[in-house]
């Protein structure tokens, strides 16, 4: 059977070729014995149940399934979320710290870690230096220099190894 290289329609051509081996299917259904086609139609429904299964039930049921966990997860992050909203409305309200202030809680911060952190200030910018810090103590750090000296990070360039954080983090005292 020759099949023209460039049909005229597309749609016309596959129309064709569908209603021609819808012609064979039916010519080949009735070449088959009672019992062949008994077990040709047994596999076919078993198929169409198995899909069934697969595109419809199977997922629904996972989903389901699964559903309750997703949502306390979200209610966790969203209680997460609303919970530092609350903590930066409380630090945007919380009375500027003068520079010498935030100066000297900051170099206690950086002090308080030890000899994986140095301190460079210049003006109202402070420059630290790590080298291996923790990811808990450097969120912990982070989280006291916010607060203590209402300093915030406005460039970090950190590098993760195998001891915890490397780089620099370059944060903004006072209103800067």
């Amino acid at each position: 059977m020759a099949r023209p290289a460039f049909p005229s329609n597309a749609g016309d051509g596959f129309q064709a070729q569908l209603a021609q081996a819808r012609a064979q299917a039916t010519a080949k259904w009735q070449t088959l014995g009672e019992r062949e086609r008994f077990l040709v139609g047994g596999v076919a429904v078993l198929l169409g149940l198995l899909l069934v299964w697969l595109v419809l039930l199977a997922p629904a049921l996972r989903t389901q399934r699964t559903a309750p966990l997703e949502l306390d997860k979200l209610e966790l992050q969203l209680q997460q979320m609303q919970a530092q909203a609350q903590e930066a409305r409380a630090l945007r309200a919380a009375p500027s710290v003068p520079a010498a202030q935030a100066q000297a809680a900051l170099q206690a911060s950086v002090d308080h870690l030890g000899t994986i952190a140095r301190l460079n200030l210049a003006g109202n910018r402070a420059t630290v230096t790590l080298n291996g810090i923790a990811p808990a103590a450097l969120q912990a750090w982070l989280g006291e220099v916010r607060s203590a000296a209402r300093a915030r990070p406005v460039e970090a360039q950190l590098t993760r190894g195998p001891k915890g954080y490397s780089g620099s983090i370059v944060l903004a005292l006072g209103d800067a």
